[in-house]
């Protein structure tokens, strides 16, 4: 299915699948750590009866899907799909879809009960103590609040870990089903050779000057001037790397702006087109506007481009997870404190990662080591390959969660085979998953026990 209710929750019980970085293994903390309460509160996964004015209206091996579930979740549908301005199907349809999908969530619990997984108490405490983190509470206070909430915290507990059990049971299955071969990743690796052949690779320095946004005429007048300036002390022959460090206002400008050498591809279009037909060692001529502020940039190298000689980054990194598109914005705004606070020295950003992080860099401080382009999923990578050294990111939404993202080193290296080709299969495993998740759900489906009961009359 392929419709805005569909991906919206098949998402939510996605995010476990690979970590950031394609190939290796997050622990599999909630998918639900940055949950609002009340949400989570209303998706109980263990059985119940009925209340009174509800009824049941769906048997899900040993569960029950009830009216009043159904009817929360499209309230939230609703909700979300109106912050994100995404038109939804028809009524029948919309209630059909949102069903549909408490019935796959059912049918994952119980089969993950089944299949023998198992959350240990180390690892709940740590989910629930971030959830008491995100939502800004102590973990007497989230108690509190869940009773406060009308539910029992031990049930709350229960819930969670049964989440936190699906995610790694999907994740193991999912995985296993999928298959690539040598041809695949042969076919891959021909492509990457076609196209590095025409993609030159470019060393940029930069000096910006930062136009706040939304800035009137006569700030923007003023930050043109200060460009200006630089651009007249550079063109009478001071020291490009001197002028950025003295006047950069990005987080490169202790490199003296360098950039780093790296294929036009992974440059930014205006950086790319700026500097067509400028030579090593050369200043462009005018300085470029984008929605940060102004550019001067001069081309330190050109090289002709190699498929596997690449930039390396070693980037650290924190992650809270989260369920649904409500708590994406109350997940980042923390974010964004905790940045304020590590740019401010007043927590070191490692600190706060063996802390916060939910995944299983947590314990050396968020640390993701040297990893090549392609070995993280898309939007982190974008996200990362901007930043400068030493840089932090503004939150970053990816399909498991919200991060933050410190670049510590880059280097340029050429791989060896084996890593090509494993970063490669990983590329493609990323591709193939979602098919092989729907493919395994409906397999579940087919073998568990549905029972669709009609509202009572």
């Amino acid at each position: 299915m392929t419709d805005f209710a569909d991906r919206f929750f098949r998402a939510g019980v996605r995010r476990g699948r690979w970590c950031v970085r394609q190939g290796s293994r997050f622990v599999l903390a909630l998918g639900a750590a940055a949950l609002l309460l009340p949400a989570l509160a209303q998706t109980p996964q263990t059985p119940r009866v009925a209340r009174n004015g509800d009824y049941i209206v769906a048997v899900v091996n040993t569960e029950l899907v009830t009216a009043v579930e159904v009817e929360q979740r499209l309230v939230r549908t609703r909700a979300d799909a109106q912050r994100g301005g995404a038109r939804l199907p028809a009524e029948e349809a919309l209630r059909k879809q949102v069903l549909d999908s408490l019935i796959d969530e059912r049918v994952q619990s119980t089969y993950a009960r089944e299949s023998g997984a198992r959350i240990d108490d180390v690892e709940l405490d740590r989910a629930v103590a971030n959830i008491a983190s995100q939502n800004q509470l102590t973990p007497a206070q989230l108690r509190d609040r869940v009773k406060a909430d009308g539910m029992d915290y031990t049930r709350f507990r229960n819930n969670l870990r049964d989440q936190m059990m699906v995610e790694r049971v999907r994740e193991r299955e999912v995985t296993s089903r999928i298959r690539i071969s040598d041809a695949d990743i042969d076919r891959v690796l021909d492509q990457q050779r076609a196209e590095a052949a025409g993609d030159q690779e470019l060393n940029l320095a930069q000096i910006l000057i930062t136009v706040p946004e939304g800035a009137n005429d006569a700030v923007v007048a003023q930050r043109r001037a200060l460009m200006d300036q630089v651009v007249k002390r550079a063109r009478a022959g001071e020291d490009f790397g001197k002028l950025a460090r003295e006047l950069s206002e990005d987080g490169n400008r202790a490199a003296g702006g360098e950039i780093g050498l790296r294929p036009q591809r992974r440059l930014p279009d205006l950086f790319v087109d700026a500097t067509r037909g400028v030579a090593a060692g050369q200043v462009i001529a005018q300085p470029v506007r984008s929605s940060a502020g102004f550019h001067l940039l001069k081309v330190l190298a050109r090289q002709d481009g190699d498929a596997f000689k690449v930039t390396q980054t070693h980037a650290r990194h924190i992650l809270m997870r989260v369920t649904d598109r409500s708590s994406v914005q109350a997940v980042s705004t923390r974010l964004e404190q905790l940045r304020r606070q590590v740019e401010r020295n007043e927590r070191k950003f490692e600190d706060l990662a063996r802390e916060l992080s939910e995944d299983g860099t947590a314990p050396q401080g968020g640390d993701l080591g040297w990893t090549s382009p392609g070995s993280f999923v898309p939007e982190f990578e974008e996200a990362m390959n901007k930043l400068p050294i030493g840089a932090i990111s503004a939150p970053v939404v990816s399909r498991f969660g919200v991060h933050l993202i410190q670049v510590t080193e880059r280097r340029n290296v050429t791989q060896d085979p084996k890593e090509v080709r494993d970063q490669a299969r990983n590329m493609l495993r990323e591709q193939k998953f979602e098919q092989a998740y729907i493919d395994w759900t409906k397999d579940l489906r087919l073998r568990a026990y549905i029972e669709m009961r009609e509202p009572p009359q």
